[in-house]
């Protein structure tokens, strides 16, 4: 189910509020920020010589980096998969996870998304994370090791739950 080819076969897995948020975020882009730019660029060639024009050559620097960003966001909207049937059964893109850690018994809840939506100080993170990868398809009650940055850490699944839409 998840691909991990290059960014033309990737699938981009979002909820549906994700989708829409990308979707507004890409028509402001378009609409908005891009008629600021060009704004920014007329009105640095009415200086004259664009030549050494320091404002020219920054308008153009941000309308380069602008168009860069419309590109992977049309690309990333074209590739996106909703997620719609949350299993309830093992740890998927959509799920809201509950785990414990054996030793401390302290429990944390992740929600699992797609990498454009991850937010880990909200406690969503992405399939692609290690710890993502540690819990995707497990089920309650089954305890993983998960390599991390600073070792390995020990879950035991409590809950599977639906995440948000």
């Amino acid at each position: 189910m998840i691909n991990k080819g290059n960014m033309g076969d990737e699938k981009f897995f979002l909820t549906k509020k994700g989708f829409e948020e990308l979707t507004q975020k890409l028509e402001y882009l378009k609409v908005v920020k891009r008629k600021e730019i060009s704004e920014k660029i007329r009105k640095a060639i009415a200086f004259g010589d664009i030549t050494e024009n320091s404002e020219y050559n920054t308008a153009k620097d941000e309308q380069a980096f602008l168009e860069s960003e419309i590109k992977n966001l049309e690309l990333e909207l074209a590739h996106a998969e909703i997620i719609e049937n949350v299993s309830l059964d093992t740890v998927k893109v959509g799920s809201k996870v509950t785990v414990k850690d054996p030793n401390s018994k302290k429990t944390s809840t992740f929600i699992i998304t797609g990498r454009l939506e991850s937010d880990p100080e909200n406690h969503k993170i992405s399939w692609a994370s290690p710890i993502g990868e540690g819990l995707i398809d497990h089920k309650v009650n089954d305890t993983i090791a998960i390599k991390v940055p600073k070792g390995v850490i020990k879950y035991k699944i409590v809950k599977i739950e639906k995440g948000e839409e």
